[in-house]
């Protein structure tokens, strides 16, 4: 008989076991199913979840180098301040957050509260970017930065970054730019030479616990960018905008420009624009403010280019500085087109036709020279490209090929117009001809200084234009027009300048519009036989009567070069050869001081015998005191500079036992400044 309890007993152990078995095997595909959704399917997210959770990775932004001048004084640095950060995983409650931060800055537009409200709350869902990680403020003041960490909110952070910093305000400011928010270069030499000054990035790694503290960190530090030291002497670039301004407002001109140049390095010594701003806050500044025009704008120069003209000319003998040009009674024609002089002259030579600015007598030597050869020195000046490697978006100007030139375009590149230069392409090849015929690239960095190594820049020749005695001829030509021509207002007391002044209409369209629209310039070199300075100056459209580059620009260049020649100890022009240079004051009777005063200094002589005091206004305190050392005197020494007075006065016999009292300055002759007793 069987036993029917057994059976269902076992029946149900069966069925429990089934029941159990495929609930362990859905839960076995349940777990199974969820482990690939999230080790296949969500891998990469959960990856990086865990990563951003486990991990931050900071960037370590680099140091820029500096930017000095030609002396080691600091134009452009950084320094490190703070910006405000949020990490709105941990930010709670948008509003209190935002309130608190916002009474401690003390400074919170409404815009700004309603922008970080929203920017916090956004980011706080859990797969948003931004969740870990929002900037709130950069680059904040030290005391606001100072408030914020007292408050120690939960969710907010500083964080260091490098603000630059231009200590001289405007000063240089086209020449060194401006850098951005994110410290990269926006303008000028920050731009230019960016990857160079900003170095490398570094990067912070830091591992956090489930509670989100720190355990471990890996840095690798950023690397440091190179220092530049740049060719521009503050004091010459002070001066430069200081005059600039002054010319610029004295005739309500729109702009200007100056250039500062040595002729026989290409460095540039000053250059400078007006109007200008102040790259410590370059975001107020009107575009036209930030324009660098004497590099990136072109103009037409006018007679200035008469150079150019000048040189073709005397360098393929088609003309000697004697020869005689027709004028033809101030006019000359080309089809319906008919070119005049501002002031009749019938005939004139050649140099009296640059000294006088005739454009009848250079368009017939252009027309002479011919285009091709016209166009040969053109581009051989350096002009129809860009001129030194040193400024980003340099204009190349505009050079119009040999076959496009009929007669007509010919005669009008002759006197400086149908062609483009920008200021610095014509303070270059003004240098050509101060310095004997050599067109040098013009360089405004002088060294890179990079882990406490300095590398010059070297000197650079582009190739010789003219040859020295072409050179000096022309720079005799350019004496006479400051001495007696169209420049005269360029004039500086006690050096030789030559130099050449450019009027010009200004093209606007396809016409050159009214009596009121001109472009006026000056561009020479002081002192004329031992250059130290080549200075352009362009006006851009002054308001007054004076519509000429001899009287609006030529004094600009004056005063620029009065300052700079006596700041860099230039000895005046009036015979440089001697050891000190005859007098150039009077007697009390009116009579010239004798020639021997200085020709008695060529050997030392015994100063008991008594000699004459020689004329030693102009010369340096060590210059002075050698001179004076040959009589075995020694002078009081009163001020810094040049000598400008002297006690007692040139001519006054002196001996070992007379006391001279030398007054040294940067101004003019004081004439209550008496004679001593010897």
């Amino acid at each position: 008989m069987v036993d029917r309890s057994t059976d269902s007993w076992r029946a149900t152990l069966k069925r429990r076991l089934t029941v159990v078995f495929v609930g362990l095997l859905i839960w076995s595909a349940g777990i199974g199913g969820r482990l690939i959704h999230l080790q296949v399917i969500q891998h990469d997210s959960l990856a990086q979840q865990a990563e951003a959770q486990q991990e931050r990775t900071r960037t370590l932004p680099p140091k820029r180098g500096d930017i000095l001048d030609r002396d080691g004084s600091v134009l452009a640095m950084s320094v490190e301040v703070h910006s405000i950060v949020a990490d709105p995983s941990k930010s709670g409650d948008p509003e209190a957050l935002v309130a608190a931060l916002c009474g401690a800055l003390q400074d919170c537009s409404p815009d700004e509260r309603r922008g970080w409200i929203a920017r916090i709350g956004e980011a706080q869902c859990d797969r948003c970017p931004g969740r870990y990680f929002q900037y709130i403020r950069r680059q904040v003041p030290p005391e606001q930065t100072r408030r914020v960490a007292a408050l120690e909110l939960e969710g907010i952070g500083l964080v260091p970054e490098d603000l630059r910093r231009y200590p001289n305000g405007e000063l240089a400011a086209h020449v060194l730019g401006y850098v951005g928010i994110d410290n990269t270069g926006l303008a000028g030499i920050e731009r230019k030479y960016d990857t160079l000054i900003l170095g490398t990035e570094g990067q912070l790694l830091v591992h956090n616990d489930a509670q989100g503290r720190a355990f471990n960190r890996v840095e690798r530090p950023p690397t440091a960018g190179a220092s530049l030291e740049l060719t521009i002497d503050q004091y010459v670039q002070h001066v430069a905008e200081r005059e600039l301004r002054a010319g610029v407002e004295a005739v309500n001109a729109s702009a200007g420009s100056v250039v500062v140049m040595d002729p026989t390095t290409g460095q540039i010594l000053a250059l400078a624009n007006y109007p200008t701003f102040d790259p410590n806050a370059f975001g107020r500044a009107r575009p036209a403010a930030r324009h660098n025009r004497a590099v990136v704008d072109y103009y037409e120069p006018g007679s200035t280019f008469k150079i150019v003209t000048a040189s073709a000319a005397l360098e393929r003998n088609v003309v000697t500085p004697d020869q005689m040009i027709d004028t033809g009674g101030g006019s000359i024609r080309f089809g319906s087109r008919v070119i005049r002089d501002d002031h009749y002259y019938p005939t004139l030579s050649f140099t009296d036709a640059i000294v006088n600015s005739s454009n009848v007598g250079a368009i017939k030597v252009g027309v002479a020279v011919g285009a091709r050869v016209m166009d040969a020195y053109t581009r051989g000046f350096g002009f129809g490209r860009p001129s030194s490697p040193d400024f980003s978006g340099e204009s190349p100007g505009r050079v119009y090929a040999a076959e496009e030139l009929n007669d007509s375009a010919l005669a009008s590149i002759s006197i400086g117009y149908q062609v483009g230069v920008t200021p610095l392409q014509m303070a270059a090849a003004v240098s050509a001809v101060a310095n004997g015929g050599e067109l040098i690239e013009p360089r405004v960095v002088g060294a890179v200084i990079r882990d406490g190594e300095r590398q010059p820049v070297p000197r650079h020749v582009r190739h010789r234009v003219i040859g020295a005695d072409t050179a000096a001829t022309l720079t005799a030509i350019m004496e006479q027009v400051v001495e007696r021509g169209t420049a005269r207002e360029a004039q500086v007391p006690g050096y030789r300048v030559a130099g050449k002044t450019g009027t010009t209409q200004k093209l606007v369209g396809r016409s050159y519009q009214g009596h009121d629209n001109y472009n006026v310039s000056f561009v020479g070199f002081a002192p004329a036989r031992a250059p130290e300075l080549v200075i352009a100056v362009v006006v851009d459209t002054p308001r007054n009567d004076s519509r000429y580059g001899g009287t609006v620009a030529a004094p600009i260049f004056r005063e620029i070069a009065r300052a700079a020649l006596r700041h860099r100890g230039v000895p005046p022009s009036v015979d440089r050869a001697e050891p000190l240079r005859r007098g150039r004051w009077d007697d009390d009777l009116g009579h010239p001081l004798p020639g021997a005063i200085a020709a008695s200094l060529v050997a030392p002589v015994a100063a008991a015998d008594g000699h004459p005091l020689p004329d030693l206004s102009g010369l340096s305190a060590r210059d002075a005191l050698r001179g004076l050392a040959r009589f075995g005197l020694v002078p009081r020494l009163r001020g810094t500079g040049v000598v400008v007075e002297q006690a007692p006065r040139p001519g006054t016999h002196v001996d070992a036992r007379s006391r001279v009292v030398l007054r040294l300055a940067r101004e003019a002759r004081d004439p209550d400044f008496g004679d001593a007793t010897p």
